[in-house]
């Protein structure tokens, strides 16, 4: 039987994470959860400590990429299953990741989500990142920036360590690419916290463009 550890990212997710930890405990034979508490301000820790033992507690936001490589040495398992914090109850669509990439039909397989409930940005940052993977030599993808993966020990061990900031998912399906690893979309259901047209949504937005098109260069010279 595979073993599986889950890693949950997380910052000021205390309205969600518990609903989160919940729906990821219904799935089968998890090992472990790592919740790694990126600075957080709120008591996203404390509601964590109450659903696994496995919290790693950061003393100051790194983001997103830094914060899933402070899980690494904590991770012992065959298939390793990456989720955000604020999925909710829509966690244990992570289920269908996980059959994908058991039954060997990926090594890594990434959550494509429904078409968002309301307008966000002008598709420019995910433009840039279906670009990149596609001249890396992907075919199909809709969903590049996806955050919700699960991968074969092997497909960590070439991925890591991680891009930090936001543009950790793309480096990491282009190194994937590049080591010539099988990459899947899987439709599910999942749903998570979306950024709207509003000032804080553009500069998010901003700051994952420039993160994206950093990775691109950076892999472009890593070539």
């Amino acid at each position: 039987m595979k073993t599986i550890n889950v890693v949950i990212p997380a910052f000021n997710e205390a309205s969600r994470i518990g609903d989160t930890l919940k729906a990821v405990q219904e799935l089968n034979n998890i090992a472990k959860i790592i919740v790694v508490n990126d600075g957080s301000t709120d008591n996203t820790a404390d509601i964590a400590r109450h659903h696994t033992m496995d919290v790693i507690n950061l003393y100051e936001n790194i983001g997103k990429g830094g914060a899933m490589n402070k899980a690494l040495s904590y991770i012992n398992a065959d298939i390793i299953v990456f989720l955000d914090a604020d999925l909710g109850e829509t966690a244990n669509e992570a289920g269908k990741l996980i059959d994908e990439v058991i039954s060997g039909h990926a090594d890594l397989a990434i959550a494509a989500f429904p078409p968002p409930q309301k307008k966000g940005g002008f598709g420019l940052v995910k433009g840039l990142a279906v670009y990149a993977l596609k001249k890396a030599g992907a075919n199909k993808v809709t969903a590049p920036l996806s955050g919700q993966r699960a991968m074969t020990k092997e497909v960590l061990k070439a991925v890591t360590p991680f891009s930090e900031a936001y543009g950790v998912e793309l480096a990491m399906s282009i190194k994937a690419l590049r080591s010539g690893f099988k990459i899947i979309e899987v439709p599910t259901t999942m749903k998570h916290n979306e950024t709207g047209r509003d000032l804080a949504g553009f500069k998010h937005r901003g700051k994952q463009f420039l993160d994206v098109l950093k990775v691109i260069i950076y892999e472009k010279g890593a070539k």
